[in-house]
Order: C-alpha cells, then structure tokens, then sequence
C-alpha cells in the first residue's frame, strides 16, 4: 500500500520518541549535514500527524536527517521555510516497522564502491578533492586516501570489493602508489599467514626503498636526497616520519658517501690506524668476528671518588646495623630505598669507561656506523688492525730476522689509504668475483679441476669449509649487495657465457629426457655448462676476510689481468671515496704537480676527471699515463702467495706441469685462445676476446 509523500516546512517538523535508531556517530552526523546542504534531502522522512496541531508531524524514521537540516538552518546554510518530503502513515505501529525496516536492512557501503564513486564525481563533474570533501563533510585528505584506494592494483582493488581483505589491509598496500609492486605482492603472499599482517605488506612493499625515519634518510636528509633526483611515494596514511623514499639506492649512494667523509674526519681527528664506514645502526657479525678486541684501560678513580665510595659504604653499614639492633625495627621502606639509591650511586662510580692511549689509536681498526638520531658515530668497540703481509721474498729483514721497521710502514701506509665503505668493500669483493667466474666458465678444464677438489675437500674434512669460497651445488651464493648490478666488462661477458648455453635440453618434462637429452650433447657445448655451473658457485669475499685467500690464489693461477677487465670509474668507485683521497691517488701517481693541477676542482668534477685519468683519456706523460692504467685498489688485486708459501708448494707446481694423459677437454664457446697461465703471451686471452 502506497503512502502519500508531502512536502512540509522543517519548522513544524519534530523527531518522535518512538523513533528507532538512539545511537548516532558526530563525525557521521556532520557527513549527513553537508550532503543536505549541497543537495537536500534526497529521501524521504516517514511521519505521524501530531494531535490537535495540523500540519505539524512526528518523525519516527529520517531522524539524523531531520536533525541536520535544523542544525543547517540554525547556522543559516538553509532557509527557515525550508521544505521536507514526507511520507504520513496513520498508525503508530506502521510507523515503528517502517523505521526499523529502514535502519535494519540498510547496507553499508562498501569502501571500494566509495572510492571508484569519488573517482567517477572527479571525472564526471571535473570536481576536485576538495569540493568533494566540502560537500560531503569530508577531510581533503580522507578523499585523497580514497582515491588513492581507488588506484590499487585491479586484484588488490577486487580483493576489497568481494571483501576478501579488509580496509586496513587495502591501506597498507596504498603505501606505495607502484601497482606493480602491490600485485606482486598480493601474489606472492596469496592465502598465507602474513596475507592480512600489515606490517608484512608493507615490509615487503618497502623492499629496496627507506621510511623517512630511516636512519640512513636522517642522516642524508630530505633537501638532498630531492635534490638527488630522489623521489618520495607520498603515502597518505601516514605521516612525513613513515613516508617511503623509493630510490633506495639514491639514499645508499648519499648515506654511505656522507658517512664515509664524516668517517674520514674521525680518523684524522682520533689518530685511528683504519676507519671502516658502515652505512647501517650495527656491524655485521661476519665483519668483525675474526678481529681482536682492543681493549682500554679503567681509569683510576679521583681523590673525591674514593672518598665518596668510602662515605657511601660507611653509611650502608650504618644503616645495616641500626637494622640488626634488638631493639630496632628492621630495615623500614625508607632505609631500603636509600640503601638501593646508595649502591646505585657507588655502582655508578665504580663503572668508568675504559680510555685508550692514543698508541692503542694508531694501531686499532675503528668502525663508524649510523646512530638512531642519524648521526655518524664510532662504534663503541675498537678492534687491532690488521696489517697486510708485504708480498715477495724476505729482502729488507735482518739477520735477526727483526721486522718492526716493515710492520711500522705497513701501519703507515694502512692509515694513508682512503676509507672504504663497507657497501664499497662488498661491490669490490663482486666486481672482483665476477671477473674470477668468467675465467673459470671459460676453462672447463681448470672448472673440473676446482669443482673436483671442492666436493672431494669437502668430503673429507669436517670443518674448514668456508676456506673454499663455494657452495658447490651449482647454488648461487647470496649476494653482498642486493640488486647490484656492475656494468663491468665482466658481467657483460657473464651474460654473453650465459647467453651461448645450450638450453635444448631444459624443455623436457621427464627428468630422464632431460638427462639423455643433455647426455647428447656436443661436448664443447656439456663443458661449456661444466664452467658455467662452477663458476656461478664462487662467493665474493671481500679482501682479507675467510676464504679470501682461496679466492686470490684462484685468480693467480688463471693469471687474471684485471687491469684490463676493470677500470675505476666515478661510479664504481671515485664517488665512493673522499675528495683528499682522490687527490692522494692523482699524487701517487703524477706528483704534486698532477695533484696541484686538480686541486681546485668540486668533487664531482674530481671523479669525472679521475675516471679519465685512469682509464688513460687524459693527455699527460707516459709514464704517468702507465702508472695510472696499472694502478688498482687493493681489494681488486689478486694477490699473490707470499714467499714462504710459494716455496712450500712448489713440488705441487711442478706436478701440475707434468704432461698428462687425459685427453684435452675443449674450451666453451666464444673463447679464442688457450687460458694456459703459462702461455708466452702475459696478456690475458679472455679479456682480449671479450
């Protein structure tokens, strides 16, 4: 049965008693309010006629509505004659139903249909966030985030209509406004246990970017990090603090060049032998568990320390034995708050901080990470530091076999090196490896010879295994650096061994097939895999860590040039260090005069001119030129045995030259000469074909 709708004036309308709904939200009331005002009251009121007062009506169902519209008017955004549609009903009990019915079967809205709706008003109407947010009661930034969320990838956004997540799991893959990266990880965490933890979204939505109370972003700041190129995902459910800085390795570069310049400072401040910078809160354990601790010594404590301790434990035994008095009470509430303030105190005094001389300075490894605050700091524990052997035979020691003189010019040029950064020390460590791998791939030979001893090495110790430098099981190590990418010659070279790999085998289901298929190989093409599944195992093991020596002697016997594979640029390795560095190395190898010539110079005009100058495109003297195309940091050397060891396996040596009769493996594709260390040609043949 159809009721009569009437249009009657807000003044002679009032809310009834019997009206259902009691409870009401004042955000949600003001929301009601500016929609009235920007568009009236779209649907109708219910209402009873009231006794003996014509034309005045009971509201029983539209009561948030009629609320608003007098509050509208109170504050003269309405008329006062303003009109209502209301449908009259003539019992009581029709009025209650249909108010309940109202109120208990209306459905919510679901935020995904609220966010496209937004979406639609904004291109429809050319309305801006702010227009909608005024006529809907709404913050500018509440309509900014449901925009946002309108702009979710499509599985995410679809997961939110059907209600397979919630709102707060949609707002925390809105953190990052790449949908790529928001259907990945919708994908990837699926139906698991981390799908609704929003911390785990958004962890893994922050991979390889930074939140602005990053102690790194503090450290470099927002200015320069913009300034950088930088870019920041502006999340609209948070605040500047939890920002997202998505250039992750902007912010890398920045933190880990400003800290290795404060870390440089340090040293020359503190007289430390070697500084390390360390662009995170704490050192790796692999960093440093190898190192001995340097520890200081306590200082003794002043005449007025003493003389407090002493007062501290005459009063503590004062009040211990006013305690054990047959007549006292025992230790009152009091007593036991001053005997703990007391031993508090004297604990105080008694743990001093230890002091180093400034020989124990000279001689001590210091490491410079990054305070919560983002201020560089020294780690508050120093380790001795280490000092290379000088290589070759034992010229220049005495007869008493005394060497102090030659350990004093090891510390001394140590400290005269430039600070690495730790991030630098591990893309050395890669570029380095890379190299190595490449050598292997191309010699299946030496690649058998390798992978043989590791897996029987392997077998037959129980411990030492880190030595070897390698997982043998065709696994890739992890990398030092995520996401590193070198753009040396030899990762170019890497992707071409790779390229030429003969997958016709791989496509078979059946492992059986696969092995047969592989089996029919050509046998250049099986050792061209031999290498390559050898090669791919080596770990990068920064300079004087374990395995590191494995690592030289491998590159040794293959007999590497990597003057030739590598070359110091501005962006491997010139940006990294300080500007006196730079200088420090145009001295070593033009002189002064080199040095003075560049001196002026910013320092990324430094580095460009650096990258020049030791890749040999700048005009200067021979000599000069040769030093500076020989010249390599030490962490790209591959150094070799010192004497001592090289006589020591020098019958090994001799028997590796022994004539052999096994037939001769073929090298893999793209290889052009014999990778014979022994060749009379000291160039190094891959690099050449490379």
């Amino acid at each position: 049965m159809s009721q009569p709708i009437i249009f009657v004036s807000a003044s002679k309308l009032t809310k009834s008693p019997s009206n259902v709904r009691k409870m009401s939200d004042p955000e949600a009331d003001a929301q009601l309010e500016a929609s009235i005002v920007a568009r009236g009251v779209i649907q109708n009121l219910i209402g009873l006629p009231v006794t003996r007062k014509k034309g005045h009506y009971r509201i029983t169902a539209g009561g948030r509505r009629l609320d608003a519209v007098h509050r509208a008017i109170e504050k003269g955004d309405l008329a006062a004659d303003t009109e209502l549609p209301v449908m009259v009903v003539a019992e009581a009990n029709d009025a209650i139903e249909i108010s309940l019915s109202e109120n208990f079967f209306k459905l919510s809205m679901s935020p995904a249909d609220a966010c496209r709706a937004f979406q639609d008003i904004i291109e429809t109407e050319k309305k801006t966030p702010a227009d909608i947010a005024k006529r809907f009661g709404l913050t500018e930034r509440f309509v900014l985030g449901r925009l946002r969320l309108a702009n979710l990838a499509e599985p995410v956004f679809e997961a939110l209509r059907e209600g397979e997540i919630t709102l707060d799991v949609a707002m925390a893959y809105a953190s990052t406004s790449d949908t790529a990266r928001q259907a990945s990880v919708f994908e990837q965490l699926g139906q698991g246990y981390y799908r609704s933890n929003l911390s785990e979204i958004r962890r893994q939505l922050a991979s390889g970017g930074y939140r602005g109370s990053d102690p790194k972003a503090l450290l470099v700041g927002r200015e320069a990090y913009v300034a950088s190129g930088g870019r920041i995902d502006a999340d609209l459910f948070s605040d500047v603090e939890s920002e997202m800085w998505i250039d992750g390795d902007i912010l890398d570069h920045l933190a880990e060049e400003k800290l290795t310049a404060a870390a440089e400072a340090i040293r020359t401040r503190e007289g430390y032998a070697q500084i390390r910078a360390v662009p995170a809160s704490h050192i790796p354990y692999t960093e440093t568990y190898s190192l001995r601790h340097v520890d200081g010594e306590l200082p003794p404590l002043t005449a007025e320390q003493e003389a407090r301790c002493e007062a501290i434990q005459s009063e503590i035994e004062a009040i211990g034995e006013t305690a054990d008095d047959e007549d006292g009470e025992g230790y009152t509430a009091d007593d036991e708050a001053r005997v703990q303030a007391l031993e508090a105190e004297y604990e105080a005094i008694q743990n001093r901080v230890p002091i180093l001389t400034d020989e124990q300075k000279a001689s001590s490894l210091a490491y410079v990470v990054i305070g919560r605050d983002g201020q560089p700091r020294v780690h508050e524990q120093l380790y001795v530091a280490p000092v290379e052997e000088p290589a070759g035979d034992d010229e220049g020691i005495g007869i008493d076999g005394g060497d102090d003189q030659d350990g004093e010019d090891a510390q001394a040029d140590a400290a005269s090196r430039p600070a690495h950064s730790q991030r630098l020390i591990d893309e050395l460590a890669m570029m380095k490896t890379e190299m190595l791998a490449v050598h292997v791939a191309s010699d299946p030979r030496f690649a058998l010879d390798l992978g043989t001893f590791i897996m029987a090495d392997a077998a037959t110790r129980l411990y030492g295994g880190m030595e070897l430098a390698s997982d043998l099981r065709a696994r890739v190590p992890s990398p030092r650096v995520s996401n590193f990418e070198s753009g040396t010659q030899a990762a170019e070279e890497w992707a071409r061994i790779e390229g030429s790999l003969d997958r016709s085998w791989c496509d078979h289901d059946d492992v059986r097939m696969r092995y047969d298929a592989f089996c029919a190989l050509p046998e250049e093409a099986i050792a061209a895999w031999l290498g390559w599944a050898v090669a791919r195992t080596i770990d990068a093991v920064p300079a004087g860590a374990t395995g590191s020596a494995f690592i030289d002697h491998l590159g040794t016997k293959l007999d590497i040039d990597v003057a030739a594979w590598w070359r110091p640029t501005a962006r491997n390795y010139f940006d990294r260090i300080t500007k006196p560095a730079i200088l420090d190395l145009f001295d070593e190898v033009g002189g002064g005069e080199l040095r003075q010539r560049y001196g002026a110079s910013k320092k990324h005009d430094l580095a460009a001119s650096a990258e020049k100058l030791f890749a040999g495109d700048i005009l200067v003297e021979s000599d000069i030129k040769e030093r500076a195309l020989a010249w390599l940091p030490d962490a790209m050397r591959f150094a070799p045995l010192d004497a001592a060891d090289s006589t020591d396996l020098a019958s090994d040596d001799n028997a590796t030259d022994a004539p052999s009769s096994e037939p001769e493996l073929k090298t893999g594709p793209g290889v052009k000469a014999e990778p014979n260390p022994a060749d009379e040609d000291d160039s190094d043949p891959i690099a050449a074909a490379a």
